[in-house]
């Protein structure tokens, strides 16, 4: 994406009328596109607030009560001495028989255990593994160049195209790609993307079994999600089949749901857990490089290739009680935001075949404005659930003065912006998807973050590339692998893709977590 924003035009350009397709018969153009992320300050919507207040006004009733049943209490109890206490509770007990008293502690207690067992079951996270691919595998954006050229895939003029994304990039020289794409074979087949599969997520899941000591029959739910790879028998039978996994395991396939994938695989275990009691789950997150490689000419499809390298995560979870001990972190929330009922937002980001029939993924020119558009809708959701009440209070209260006083222009438009609470008070560490270097500077000048914050995304992009998925537990494991993880940090994990979706998770540390000694950063 970075690439990309440097070679558009900023004028609307005629295309002519689509001639396939459900567009048939329509003009085709391509509109003004921003350069940068639109600012949240200037068009944050009151309804995205509303949804992050929900689960606060449906627990309102608690918030008002118990505060006022304790002001009561207090004032009562307080204004009596010790012997007048007394006095009351015997009074209290020769009022009302031995059977009417018994009777109100049992609804008491029956209530509070209907309230404890009702709530939802803890979500722990035991451990996690990224895959690191042999050194072999290893590419230069020197080598990338070369390699491109040497193919014989693409002219000159699309040489240089892919050359100057890779300049503006953000991605190192120690990326990996698949080794069929570097020795030059068709690598989009069936064949080719089964093993480039089973080499990642059995390398992955290999480590994750290694470093938890669980045998794969112990695994009670499974999700892979894998976006443009999707065979049959799908990624999670192969996984069974490869394990010997039990025969009444709960597995998932998810495709086709773009980098933000990861989370919504989680949000997904994460539901078969609080319905299956005392059991693991395993979420598996990748994307295979070379059965999405594009050896066509159109510029818009040319820009995954730049960006997109190999990497794998696996992450094992419980909902066992007896698990609290040896957890590395909570789950605290997930957020999950989708823009696909918007045509623009739906084709942002669109597999199909290009005139001469070659099949890749297609990037909308104006995929930075509606990915900022998504970011915004979900950080705003979000906001009301993490942010301390200090913050809440001054960015409603900016906010709901927008609304009733209207922003006109001037000085009276400054002084009506809404405030943008500093995330930094809610979260110690910040894992941002890795999609480029573009999209990382806009989210850090909007969200105020400083350069420590966003070191976790920036390094995985320069050393792993955008690894889609998977993106952001290489920087959960860059943090770990630096000893910054300690026992109540908070860490916030958003993701965002194709759809157009964005989505948020959030996890507490249970404790101050040592440099492992498995870890694709050591």
């Amino acid at each position: 994406m970075a690439g990309e924003q440097e070679f558009l035009s900023t004028e609307i350009v005629n295309r002519g009328i689509e001639a396939l397709g459900p567009d048939a018969g329509s003009m085709t153009f391509s509109v003004r596109v921003r350069r940068r992320l639109p600012d949240f300050l200037q068009s944050v919507k009151l309804k995205y607030v509303k949804l992050g207040y929900h689960y606060l006004i449906n627990h309102g009733i608690y918030l008002a009560t118990l505060p006022a049943l304790v002001v009561l209490f207090g004032a009562e109890v307080g204004s009596l001495g010790r012997e007048e206490i007394w006095d009351k509770i015997w009074n209290v007990t020769a009022l009302y028989d031995l059977a009417t008293v018994l009777a109100f502690f049992g609804v008491l207690v029956f209530t509070i255990s209907v309230y404890f067992m009702s709530r939802p079951r803890p979500i722990y996270l035991l451990d996690f593994a990224c895959y690191k691919p042999d050194d072999e595998l290893k590419v230069s954006k020197h080598q990338f160049i070369e390699l491109a050229r040497s193919s014989g895939k693409f002219d000159e003029s699309g040489i240089e195209f892919q050359e100057k994304i890779l300049r503006s990039s953000g991605i190192g020289d120690e990326t990996y790609i698949p080794k069929a794409l570097m020795a030059g074979e068709k690598c989009s087949t069936m064949k080719e993307g089964r093993a480039e599969a089973s080499m990642m997520i059995f390398g992955a899941l290999d480590e994750l079994f290694e470093k938890t000591r669980l045998r794969p029959k112990d695994i009670g739910v499974l999700v892979v999600n894998c976006s443009i790879f999707n065979p049959t028998p799908s990624l999670s039978a192969m996984v069974i089949n490869h394990y010997k996994m039990r025969g009444n395991i709960l597995s998932f396939n998810l495709g086709g749901m773009g980098c933000s994938a990861g989370i919504i695989a989680l949000d997904l275990a994460r539901d078969m857990l609080q319905a299956n009691p005392n059991n693991y789950a395993v979420v598996v997150s990748t994307e295979m490089v070379g059965y999405n490689w594009y050896p066509g000419k159109d510029r818009s499809m040319l820009i995954p290739n730049c960006f997109f390298r190999m990497g794998c995560s696996a992450v094992l979870l419980s909902n066992r009680r007896r698990d609290f001990a040896r957890a590395k972190y909570r789950l605290e929330h997930i957020v999950r935001t989708h823009k696909g009922a918007d045509d623009r937002s739906f084709r942002s980001v669109y597999q199909e075949e290009d005139d001469q029939r070659c099949k890749g993924l297609r990037i909308s020119k104006d995929i930075v404005e509606i990915g900022a558009e998504a970011i915004k809708t979900n950080i705003t959701t979000l906001g009301p659930l993490v942010l301390p009440f200090s913050e809440q209070l001054l960015f409603f209260t900016t906010l709901l003065r927008k609304y009733l006083f209207g922003g006109g222009s001037g000085t009276k438009s400054q002084s009506s912006k809404p405030y943008i609470p500093d995330y930094k008070l809610a979260f110690e560490h910040f894992c941002m998807h890795a999609a480029s270097k573009v999209v990382l500077d806009e989210l850090q000048r909007n969200l105020e973050l400083s350069e420590k914050n966003m070191e976790p995304s920036r390094m995985t992009l320069e050393r792993f590339g955008n690894v889609s998925s998977s993106s952001i537990w290489y920087e959960l494991a860059y943090l770990e692998a630096n000893e910054r993880v300690r026992r109540g940090d908070r860490i916030w994990q958003l993701a965002y893709g194709s759809g157009f979706k964005c989505n948020s998770a959030v996890w507490k540390s249970m404790r101050r977590v040592r440099k492992p000694l498995r870890n694709p950063w050591l």
